[in-house]
């Protein structure tokens, strides 16, 4: 039996007008392109709470999904409850696993280490899913912050998800 690879993408933010914002429309874009190729069409699990600004990044990303790229409502697991990348990688992995296979991190570049570090060391058999562009409109200072917020970040986040799986054995 073939098992099911899962694209999880994780969030960014709602526009005030509740319209996804570009990053968070190039997360998906990359997720639905990449899941078009693949021989067995993949789950997609859509990450992220309601924030400041309209429904939650989940829930914006499954519509995004839906009308953008035609997948079908039982293709979409959202995921709402995530409130940053830690809380939406462990609520991943508190998710049914039957009959997947391979669990793809779709996010940003600079993300996308992270991500996919927090999933393997949750325990799941983790990769990555080709990354967007960034848009050439964004100048280098802006790239540069996103890249160095996740020097602190990745290493926080990984102590964080080692004491996780410690403390729920």
């Amino acid at each position: 039996m073939s098992h099911q690879t899962a694209i999880v993408i994780f969030g960014a933010a709602v526009r005030p007008d509740g319209a996804p914002s570009g990053t968070l429309r190039r997360r998906v874009e990359a997720a639905a392109r990449y899941g078009e190729a693949l021989p067995i069409p993949p789950l997609y699990v859509p990450t992220g709470a309601k924030g400041r600004f309209g429904d939650a990044e989940s829930t914006v990303m499954a519509r995004l999904l839906r009308e953008g790229f035609g997948v079908p409502q039982d293709r979409i697991a959202e995921e709402p409850t995530g409130t940053d990348t830690f809380s939406s990688a462990v609520a991943v992995l508190g998710m049914p696993r039957d009959h997947l296979g391979p669990v793809l991190a779709a996010t940003s570049a600079y993300h996308l280490p992270r991500c996919v570090l927090l999933l393997r060391l949750g325990g799941l058999p983790a990769g990555a899913v080709p990354p967007p562009e960034a848009p050439a409109a964004a100048g280098w200072r802006k790239r540069w912050w996103w890249r160095l917020r996740e020097v602190p970040a990745l290493p926080y986040d990984a102590a964080l998800m080692l004491w996780h799986r410690a403390t729920r054995r």
